[in-house]
């Protein structure tokens, strides 16, 4: 972890989408240096799935050791923004730091997106992220610290990254614009960089997007934080960057990235948007050959043709269901296969003892996945990881994302025992 130094001490810090997650985690890195930090936030009354208000962050801000500024702000709103700014300087005299955080998302292709879902992705992350940025501005150029920090990623321009949420591509590329513009604008008045995390960070809404037990393949929100906190230490000159969290951390002599995960030595999920490309890393995979091809214990029969690879894989599984996992899984998996062998095929791991078949389960179906036969087989067998395979758009997953997860874990448990 990164120890404080106390160089943000009276320093104010203006944070959207602070109420929790990793503008809160910012926050309160802040806040134990003594900083002042406006928490620029929609809610106001605790939501049931996720935790957290702009006053009871307030409240942890000031037990870090800083003061605490809470305004109801929608960052779509120009004249709740422009509020939050006029108080702010009001109460503490300035803004030296920016922390565009505040970001909707929603992982869907063109045409399951509908457009009101389009416009707050385009109008919380790109457009709010440029509101509140010009309006901060003026009280930014007279700060001896003056930084812009925008939560956004890479400008990658791979279609990998374009294809299955183009909507939210293009809304999280516009906050990395503007990093691109205003801090060629701004140059020796403003830094403005972006900050994006290696890996996917445990927060509230990484649980309602993955489903409880993505957390193990997580790191915490402290390695934002601090990553976050190394930026807002650089000179003015250090701006124009799109800054990944352990790059950065490494830089500053970080070595033991193990205090940041969620389950030391667990195996963390890439996040988007990064450079290598999924293809390369499941190529990479795929020639390593370390995972064995599934055999039977039972004498071989004679070799069947390419086409039984389906069947023969569903037989094993089947092989291996038990009650607990079954127990453990409770959910229903539906598998539409193209190419030779294809069709519909199920996995039932809700009733007692499991079950797997050709045709729709009895039950609907509580995860829908859609891909090739071939690609299925090398899923099953341990060559292809269905993160990467959904991430480089082989495998299309409808229903919910949680339990194609869990299935993913089932996997690596089926491998290790074929």
């Amino acid at each position: 972890m990164l120890p404080n130094t106390g160089k943000l001490a009276g320093c104010t810090v203006f944070i959207t989408g602070a109420s929790r997650g990793i503008g809160k985690a910012i926050a309160l890195k802040a806040a134990k240096d003594g900083a002042n930090i406006v928490i620029a936030a929609k809610t106001t009354q605790a939501h049931p799935k996720l935790p957290g208000t702009i006053y009871t962050a307030a409240e942890e801000i000031e037990a870090a050791g800083g003061k605490a500024l809470p305004c109801a702000v929608d960052v779509r709103d120009e004249q709740q923004i422009n509020n939050a700014v006029e108080k702010a300087v009001e109460q503490f005299g300035g803004i030296d730091i920016l922390v565009n955080n505040a970001s909707a998302i929603s992982l869907t292709n063109t045409l399951e997106t509908p457009m009101k879902r389009v416009d707050l992705m385009m109008n919380v992350n790109t457009r709010g992220t440029y509101l509140t940025s010009k309006a901060c501005i003026p009280y930014l150029k007279k700060s001896k610290i003056a930084h812009i920090l925008n939560l956004s990623p890479p400008l990658n321009l791979n279609p990998l990254w374009f294809k299955q949420h183009c909507a939210y591509t293009i809304a999280k590329y516009g906050m990395s614009m503007c990093v691109l513009g205003m801090a060629e604008e701004f140059k020796g008045e403003i830094a403005v960089n972006a900050l994006w995390p290696k890996t996917a960070i445990h927060t509230a809404a990484m649980d309602m997007l993955g489903g409880s037990g993505i957390e193990s393949q997580c790191r915490k929100v402290d390695i934002i934080a601090d990553a976050a906190y190394s930026i807002f230490k650089k000179p003015k000159s250090f701006t124009g960057n799109f800054i990944i969290d352990e790059n950065i951390l490494r830089e500053e002599g970080v070595k033991n990235f193990d205090v940041y995960a969620i389950k030391p030595g667990h195996p963390l999920l890439p996040d988007f948007f990064l450079d290598e490309h999924p293809d390369t890393i499941i190529k990479k995979v795929e020639s390593r050959g370390a995972v064995p091809e599934l055999k039977e214990e039972k004498p071989q029969p004679p070799p069947k043709p390419r086409s039984g690879a389906v069947e023969e894989t569903f037989r094993i599984v089947k092989d291996s269901l038990t009650d607990d996992v079954v127990k453990a899984t409770q959910a229903i998996y539906q598998f539409e296969l193209s190419g030779e062998d294809g069709g519909t095929w199920f996995l039932d791991l809700k009733s007692k003892g499991g079950n797997v078949g050709y045709g729709e389960p009895s039950h609907q179906a509580d995860v829908v996945m859609s891909m090739s036969t071939d690609d299925f087989v090398k899923m099953f067998s341990g060559k292809l990881k269905p993160t990467m395979a959904f991430m480089s758009g082989k495998l299309k997953i409808k229903g919910n994302m949680a339990l194609a997860i869990k299935l993913e874990k089932l996997m690596n448990q089926m491998n290790a025992r074929l």
